[in-house]
């Protein structure tokens, strides 16, 4: 009977071996999850930079807009444009006299009843992009108009 309990020894020192073992892998499986998620977030927040938005305010404008039932209209109008890119901006400011102009024609050209609801404000500043957006110049690149918003809005 000796020798059996001499072999129980050696097996229970073997289970709690394996189980220290097991255990201790275990804990660094674990570990090594958990220290992964913390990493994937941090380059998560590391990779996602915010950039200032580049916005060109443009002065307001009173423009007769197109008789309608009414008689004379007027059209007060204040513009800022959101630019995707610094070059745009610079571009629009140095020809900012034909900018101007080209807006004055537009507005002009409205009739006073198709500006007063959202739809009508958000054709116009579609078709605000689509005049400026005809190059300003020979070999001009394309200008990055991301959004035109209305600042102030006054139909008389």
């Amino acid at each position: 009977m000796a020798k059996s309990a001499g072999g129980s020894r050696k097996l229970m020192w073997v289970m709690i071996l394996l189980l220290t073992l097991s255990s201790s892998a275990a804990a660094v499986a674990l570990f090594m999850v958990f220290d992964q998620r913390d990493a994937s977030a941090e380059e998560t927040s590391a990779t996602v930079e915010r950039s200032a938005p580049i916005f060109l305010s443009i002065e307001p404008f009173t423009v007769n807009v197109a008789d309608d039932d009414y008689g004379s209209r007027l059209l007060y109008t204040g513009i800022t444009l959101k630019l995707g890119d610094e070059e745009s901006g610079e571009l629009l400011e140095e020809y900012m006299p034909q900018v101007r102009s080209r807006l004055l024609t537009l507005f002009s050209g409205q009739q006073a009843s198709a500006l007063t609801s959202s739809e009508d404000k958000q054709r116009l500043a579609k078709d605000i992009i689509d005049v400026l957006e005809t190059p300003l110049e020979t070999n001009q690149a394309p200008l990055a108009i991301e959004d035109v918003l209305f600042t102030e809005f006054i139909v008389q």
